[in-house]
């Protein structure tokens, strides 16, 4: 069924059609991540639904972070962008400056009832991001640091079990484990990214306690004590990670499979910033095409 408006015949030449939540597509993922998105092993009629989640959570991400806008015109953007979920989650159109976006997201939210709070979640995550970076201002401890991945990373997490219809606590704890694992997993990736954009991660009472000088580390010199400090908030990583990764077995079919590359490829992520030995505070670790092939064969043996 078409629910694009026929051309007026008065008209001297026909409109162009406009494209509705009904019809649009999201777009493809071609951001690097870590993991597959919305892969074939992804069962097909959940790869629309999870591409246009997908498609919202990273452009809100590069509005957050991409380019050179100075941080008032981040927060305003990100507050539009705020103002259009409501409106679409109300039934309302949105602006036409992301309905790329937030056709396709519409279209979910009323085929499979998504908790807009999560969606919410993550705007909150993004504008607390910039304003931190604004103010050169970095993470306490880590329970400041668990706070900020409840609301960046976890939603997504539920958001997929959500559509895939898995609903008991233990799978919502255990897929938090697994989301919370991937945003500190990427943030020990990034040191030599983040640290010269001014977005600080690594808590300043892990710091403290290694011993690592805050104006070394924002340097990005290498030595033992940034090592270790390092090192420790990798096994962090690596112990929420392995309490997460049960999850994979609750999962139907393909779903489950896909879960197991995304719990590898954030293991092997680890396995590169370990082997550098504090070297990621200049070096950004990334997936290779060997690697992909070691996280399938750990994979079969989850």
């Amino acid at each position: 069924m078409n629910d694009r408006p026929s051309p007026s015949p008065h008209s001297g030449a026909a409109s162009t059609p406009q494209p509705t939540a009904t019809d649009a597509v999201a777009p493809p993922v071609t951001h690097y991540e870590n993991f597959p998105v919305a892969s074939l092993l992804c069962p097909p009629h959940l790869r629309q639904p999870i591409a246009a989640i997908y498609g919202f959570a990273r452009t809100a991400d590069d509005i957050a972070d991409e380019g050179d806008a100075p941080a008032a015109a981040r927060l305003a953007d990100l507050a539009a962008y705020r103002t259009d979920l409501h409106a679409i989650a109300q039934g309302g159109a949105p602006s036409a400056r992301w309905a790329s976006v937030f056709l396709p997201l519409q279209g979910v939210l009323r085929s499979h009832q998504l908790p807009v709070q999560l969606l919410e979640d993550l705007l909150s995550a993004f504008a607390q991001d910039v304003e931190k970076t604004r103010d050169g201002e970095g993470y306490a401890d880590r329970a400041e640091l668990l706070d900020y991945c409840r609301r960046s990373a976890n939603p997504v997490g539920r958001l997929l079990l959500h559509l895939y219809g898995v609903h008991d606590n233990e799978a919502l704890h255990q897929s938090d484990a697994i989301c919370t694992a991937l945003q500190l997993i990427n943030f020990w990736q990034d040191l030599s990214v983040d640290i010269p954009r001014s977005r600080h991660y690594l808590p300043r009472a892990d710091c403290m306690a290694h011993g690592a000088s805050q104006a070394e580390l924002l340097a990005l010199q290498s030595n033992r004590e940034n090592a270790r400090l390092i090192a420790d908030c990798a096994h962090w990583a690596r112990a929420t990670m392995r309490s997460g990764a049960p999850l994979v077995h609750r999962l139907p079919g393909r779903a489950g499979w896909e879960l197991r590359l995304v719990v590898q490829g954030g293991l092997r992520i680890l396995d590169k910033v370990d082997a550098l030995q504090g070297g990621s505070l200049h070096t950004r670790p990334k997936l290779r095409g060997w690697d992909w092939c070691v996280m399938l064969g750990r994979a079969l043996v989850m």
